[in-house]
């Protein structure tokens, strides 16, 4: 792990990712791009969730650096930048899971 003058560093980017994941349905945004890449439309039918709330999850998603979006004719095709966060997301819900039984 590299550390920078306070020691914090790695830990500072961790959080900053951990509260990019922090509403159960961006869990639920990375678990479903876990499998490949989506369209909003695909994720919103898939979620049961109204457009405008998927999209501003993924821009929130976005601007952590976990999706990145490429055109697809006329949409916007997003896509996980590394596999690494679908292994956190996966291992947290099946800790929780333990937890409930």
């Amino acid at each position: 792990m590299t550390t920078g003058t306070n020691g914090y560093d790695a830990f500072e980017g961790a959080g900053d990712l951990l509260r990019a994941l922090s509403a159960p349905i961006r869990l639920a945004i990375v678990s479903e791009l876990a499998a490949g890449e989506r369209c909003v439309h695909e994720l919103v039918e898939k979620l049961g969730a109204p457009q405008p709330l998927v999209s501003q999850h993924l821009r929130v998603l976005r601007g952590a650096g976990v999706v990145r979006g490429s055109r697809r004719g006329r949409e916007i095709a997003y896509a996980l930048v590394d596999d690494h966060v679908a292994h956190i997301v996966a291992d947290a819900v099946s800790h929780a899971d333990e937890g409930s039984h």
